[in-house]
């Protein structure tokens, strides 16, 4: 049977899983939308702009924390971006990618 406590840890324990789950596709559609942002400054478009948002997708999978994709678009963006604006930006697309993942969009 059941207690109340176990039911409420339960309860925790699917309301983590669940926002585990968010944070990693607000992280995924963060990393695509910027991902865009890149391309569209490097003067990729269509396929090639789809492909290298994807590539900051996978850069995403080297260590825990949002440097691995930092370094990855600081690197490829060379001086079109200062590291302020990209930093801006990737809190901008969290925002935008939390509430998409929200929305469910």
């Amino acid at each position: 049977m059941m207690t109340t406590f176990d039911k409420r840890e339960q309860g925790f324990e699917s309301k983590f899983a669940h926002d585990e789950e968010l944070r990693f596709k607000a992280t995924a559609r963060r990393n695509k939308l910027l991902g865009l942002w890149v391309a569209e400054k490097l003067g990729k478009t269509g396929p090639d702009a789809e492909n290298y948002a994807r590539e900051v997708m996978k850069a995403d999978f080297e260590e825990v924390g949002d440097e691995d994709v930092y370094r990855k678009v600081s690197g490829d963006l060379g001086g079109k971006a200062t590291e302020t604006e990209i930093r801006t930006v990737m809190n901008q697309m969290m925002a935008k990618a939390v509430q998409q993942v929200q929305d469910g969009a």
